[in-house]
């Protein structure tokens, strides 16, 4: 009944409606559900409503045996639920004083009581982040379990549709599941300090972390890139061809099931372990098939750069602040989860550690203390306060003189051809420039504010709209927007298509409301799951995070709207954002948590960040 269709904060849509799962599986007709016990949970949740609680923040009700007892009678089959809900300004907590990653102590009875009592049980997980799994994992009497994550204000119709058959699940995970929070390398010490977060594990983030570190690969319940699907899919004829620095992998997919479906194909590489510490595997390029029918192939091809398996050296154990392409051997690998893949024949060959590109030093930490290596041990360092660097700049402070009103060039002149930009720049005094990129007070239906506005040169004042699940207004203008999925549900379909087609009709939303700068995509790193914001992001993978935020902007901007990355950089905490300090090593943070903006600025040219 309580259906979340999405998190909190700047993630907020003002949809018209949102449905929930049983109006939806009702609505399918496909469904004879016992309503008694629906209506039980209908009133508890209207009453928790009435009584100020927040959507997906309250507890599970306590289940009358009795009431257990009549359902049993009516039906073999139990759907079970468990939502989560989180937003900006606060991080999950698993204290046993919240509800988040663990189930608390009434959701345990419950999931008891009905896994006890039905023949079929089935659990949707309506979260925006990921939560244990174990539970539904290695329990027998649990069949089936799907993630519905927070699919907007038509995801719950979705969940119906997936669950009556008439659609195919193509999903796959973009995070690791683990067992327990505690198998996360980040857990012990996100909530350490609120002025402080140490990265101490460095670029083993994820599946960098579970395939790589001795032991914690039985930690993980699910794989990343897992995914079922009521069919079955076979990869063949792979053939691997390098070109141009550039590495092509073909492959033929085929339907192999009874269902017409979609599968992702994902390559993976495993570099030469050499001087520089490195995962055991990384992701290099992924795409999704079209919709094939039953005995129907596809030919798809994936490609990436070879250079793009270099490791960066930040201390200069090759080569200090430079991409290195260390000597040996680099695997290929070719499947649909960082598990089921299949090593390829070929293999990328450096004859001799090259520099694939030489960099200067930036950001490096002073008191980060240690930093984990692929043996799982860690290594200390002795870092000392270093010089405060200085940045020079190009720009020369200047007022100028203020001109007559007919000697003024006005922004049209530019268009027009009359000028050029930078004779129109010219013009503008030091605080002109100033008021020309700081945020105005909000106009229209828009909360938060606008850039330009400076009526003197005929400046317009585009104003700016969060948000990362659709175009955020407040529901007192009376405008309702489209609560699209959340960010990571959006990933997991590893479909960039799909997610250019939402840039673009969330942009025309924006144009209908007279909004021009839209305040997303959001993509940074799933570091925890403890991360308020989690859903706001796409991945534990720099790279889909930078390839699905190319798409979202794409599709944005072929609408005439500025698409705005965020939150620059390391935003994978919440509590006190403005002021804790990320200390994280230079190479996790060139190669984890600013290597999405660099594929999406690289990619997609975002005109505001």
């Amino acid at each position: 009944i309580d259906y979340v269709k999405g998190g909190g904060g700047s993630g907020i849509v003002y949809s018209e409606y949102t449905k929930n799962i049983y109006d939806s599986l009702k609505e399918t007709g496909k469904f004879d559900i016992y309503d008694k016990l629906s209506l039980y949970y209908e009133s508890y949740v209207c009453r928790m409503y009435k009584n100020g609680e927040k959507s997906g923040l309250f507890d599970e009700p306590e289940l009358s045996a009795e009431l257990l007892s009549e359902a049993r009678e009516y039906t073999n089959t139990a759907i079970i639920t468990i939502n989560r809900y989180s937003g900006e300004n606060w991080d999950r907590k698993n204290d046993g004083t919240d509800k988040y990653f663990d189930l608390s102590e009434r959701e345990k009875s419950m999931v008891s009581a009905v896994s006890e009592s039905f023949e079929k049980v089935i659990v949707l997980i309506n979260a925006g982040a990921m939560i244990s799994a174990d539970w539904f994992a290695n329990n027998d009497s649990i069949q089936a379990a799907l993630m519905v994550w927070q699919g907007g204000m038509e995801g719950a119709a979705a969940v119906a549709d997936v669950l009556s058959g008439d659609i195919n699940p193509s999903g796959k995970l973009v995070d690791s599941c683990a067992g327990s929070l505690s198998d996360y390398p980040s857990s012990n010490g996100f909530h350490e300090s609120d002025e402080y977060a140490k990265y101490t594990e460095d670029i083993f983030v994820g599946y960098r972390y579970f395939e790589t570190i001795p032991g914690m690969k039985n930690k993980v319940v699910y794989p990343f890139g897992y995914g079922l699907s009521y069919t079955r899919f076979e990869i063949s004829d792979i053939n691997v061809i390098e070109i141009n620095e550039r590495i092509y992998v073909t492959a033929k997919v085929t339907n192999i099931g009874n269902r017409c479906g979609k599968e992702v194909v994902q390559v993976y590489y495993s570099a030469p372990y050499g001087c520089i510490t490195k995962s055991a595997i990384e992701l290099a390029a992924f795409t999704k098939t079209k919709l094939l029918s039953p005995g129907e192939s596809e030919t798809i091809m994936l490609e990436f750069l070879t250079d793009e398996m270099a490791s960066y050296d930040d201390i200069g154990i090759v080569q200090k602040s430079s991409y290195v392409m260390e000597k040996g051997e680099y695997r290929l690998f070719i499947g649909n989860s960082v598990r089921d893949v299949t090593e390829l024949s070929y293999r990328h060959n450096e004859p001799e550690t090259r520099i694939s590109q030489q960099l200067t030093e930036y950001c490096a930490p002073e008191r980060l203390g240690k930093r984990l290596t692929a043996t799982g041990e860690y290594i200390t360092l002795n870092e000392k306060p270093g010089a405060k660097k200085t940045f020079e700049t190009k720009y020369e402070c200047k007022k100028n003189i203020p001109k007559k009103d007919d000697e003024i060039k006005k922004l049209i002149d530019v268009h027009t051809g009359a000028i050029s930009l930078d004779e129109f720049m010219s013009q503008l005094t030091d605080e002109e420039l100033i008021h020309l990129v700081m945020a105005i007070p909000s106009r229209g239906v828009a909360n938060t504010g606008g850039i330009g506005g400076i009526e003197k040169y005929e400046i317009p004042a585009p104003m700016t709209a969060d948000g990362p699940a659709g175009v955020r207004i407040y529901p007192k203008t009376g405008v309702s927007t489209t609560a699209f999925p959340v960010a990571t549900m959006l990933a997991c379909t590893w479909n960039t298509e799909l997610v250019e087609e939402i840039g673009r009709a969330g942009a025309c939303e924006m144009k209908e409301n007279n909004l021009y700068i839209w305040l997303t995509p959001a993509l940074n790193i799933h570091r925890s799951p403890l991360c308020g914001r989690n859903f706001e992001y796409y991945s534990e993978d720099p790279l889909i995070s930078g390839k699905m935020a190319a798409a979202m902007i794409r599709g944005i901007q072929s609408q005439g709207i500025a698409a705005t990355p965020k939150h620059f950089a390391c935003n994978n905490k919440e509590m006190n954002r403005y002021e804790s300090d990320s200390i994280v090593s230079e190479r996790a943070l060139r190669e984890i948590y600013l290597k999405g903006f660099e594929i999406c600025i690289k990619e997609a040219a975002p005109k505001t960040i």
